[in-house]
């Protein structure tokens, strides 16, 4: 990759008629909330106020400032239509198009539920450990239903914190490359009961009707009262409808998670679409032991739940289900020439929910969204708490985190034009600080991970170096 390209987010020239900064009725005013947009103080809570706290645990914020922007009045085909087949990488988006977090932000909703991780801890044999393996992995994907907006693309030194003593764990990201784009995570149990960790470097290609970006980079899941590590990567996200018509996403692909310490593998299928939708969001897989001997089916929608059975139930009812099926064949085949053309892709209609096979065990099943979720991004509950900055947070924090972000800060809260002028003057301040440590002939020096190899796997990987916890900030990089 040419080490000229750049990538964008934002352009400038926002119609300031466009641009909204009042709250809906739905939303809450947030206490002790820092705002810094300015023109907002009479949404800033009084000094020193936090948020009130139920139990000893801290209570989050169960909406956003501002609701989402409209998207109608922007056309995305006249950026995008000499773009087919290409990687997305000096593109030029417009800022309606984004949500209000940095892409550490959304990698840290990996974490939604942890309580899976503290499952498989505590479980005694590997199947039930591998069962609640597969489950998180499957989770960590559920909380993009519907969410079609865009992260914003991480400045190159941008870090990301969070602590949730309520779910046991703290996470810590940093982005470590800006070509390619690559971000690093790590996170613990605050029981000491696991560590999670990877770099993501996700590959986007336009197809014409649609965006796909494709997972890049090892996940490795450590559970360390059993001395087990797991890694898998993630499955391919597609975005349809980026031209005209609604925009519908859906995940495909094979995962696969391995057990380096007893050779259990579990294989999961993410299914593609399919003829009218039969497919849409389904997940299949199974559980093998080193011999490649089937122990358990597993089966679901990473939208919705996830079960699983013995291999002869599974088997005996899928018999059932295939004698049914063949029947439809026929008037299926009349249909399926249906040619491809300029007009949107439908989007297919879901099907029932998961149909349960008698005797199955439930493994996961999703949260439920906020009320106001579609004004707030499709947010989930613990999506809209990510971005909160309580009052003498930035204090702790160090000055690359995202919460800090003005882009960011001034979309969240409704006011795209500050939030566009801001995106611009960042980006130039990279490009800036390139230019000098090109002049200087020095390299860019990263904070809390280093290039290695993935223990496990061998394969390239970004690793912790520790000590961020510490709080030594002092010699983070300006890049706000």
């Amino acid at each position: 990759m040419n080490g000229e390209e750049e990538f964008f987010d934002a352009v400038t020239g926002f119609d300031s008629d466009n641009s909204s900064g009042e709250f809906s009725e739905a939303n809450q005013k947030v206490t002790g909330m820092i705002d810094l947009d300015t023109s907002k103080n009479n949404r800033i809570g009084k000094t020193g106020e936090r948020p009130s706290q139920e139990n000893g645990i801290q209570k989050h914020r169960t909406s956003l400032p501002a609701p989402m922007f409209s998207r109608s009045d922007f056309s995305v085909w006249t950026i995008l239509k000499k773009c087919v087949g290409l990687e997305l990488s000096k593109i030029t988006m417009p800022i309606a198009f984004n949500e209000p977090l940095s892409f550490l932000q959304r990698i840290t909703e990996y974490m939604e539920h942890v309580y899976l991780i503290h499952r498989a801890s505590c479980q005694p044999q590997p199947l039930e450990r591998m069962q609640s393996v597969a489950a998180f992995a499957v989770s960590a994907v559920a909380s993009q239903r519907e969410r079609t907006g865009k992260p914003f693309n991480p400045l190159l030194g941008e870090t990301y914190e969070l602590i949730r003593e309520d779910l046991g764990f703290r996470f810590i990201s940093e982005q470590v490359s800006h070509h390619p784009p690559i971000s690093a995570f790590h996170s613990e149990g605050l029981n000491h009961d696991f560590l999670f960790h990877g770099s993501i470097y996700p590959k986007l290609k336009f197809w014409g009707k649609s965006v796909e970006a494709e997972p890049r980079g090892t996940i490795t899941l450590e559970l360390l009262k059993h001395n087990e590590a797991y890694t898998w990567t993630n499955p391919t996200c597609c975005v349809h409808n980026v031209i005209i018509g609604k925009l519908w996403i859906e995940q495909y692909g094979t995962v696969e998670i391995l057990n380096h310490r007893t050779g259990h593998k579990c294989v999961l299928h993410f299914k593609p679409c399919g003829l009218f939708g039969k497919e849409l969001h389904k997940v299949e897989g199974h559980i093998q032991d080193k011999n490649k001997k089937k122990l358990f089916m597993i089966y679901g929608k990473w939208t919705e739940c996830l079960w699983g059975i013995d291999p002869v139930s599974y088997e005996s009812f899928k018999k059932q289900e295939r004698r049914g099926d063949h029947l439809r064949k026929a008037k299926l085949d009349e249909d399926s020439g249906k040619a491809d053309s300029d007009v949107a892709d439908d989007v297919p209609v879901a099907q029932e929910t998961v149909q349960v096979i008698p005797g199955s065990k439930l493994l996961w099943r999703i949260n439920t969204r906020p009320p106001n979720s579609a004004q707030m991004y499709n947010f989930t509950s613990f999506t809209v708490s990510l971005n909160e900055l309580e009052t003498g947070m930035e204090k702790t924090l160090p000055p690359t985190d995202c919460r800090l972000r003005p882009d960011i800060r001034g979309m969240e809260n409704g006011n795209m034009d500050l939030a566009s002028q801001e995106k611009e003057r960042l980006e130039e301040k990279q490009r800036e600080a390139r230019r000098e440590r090109a002049k200087e002939e020095a390299e860019w020096q990263t904070r809390w991970f280093y290039p290695g190899n993935n223990p496990y796997t061998g394969t390239p990987d970004w690793l912790y170096a520790g000590d961020y916890f510490e709080r030594n900030f002092s010699d983070c990089p300006d890049i706000y």
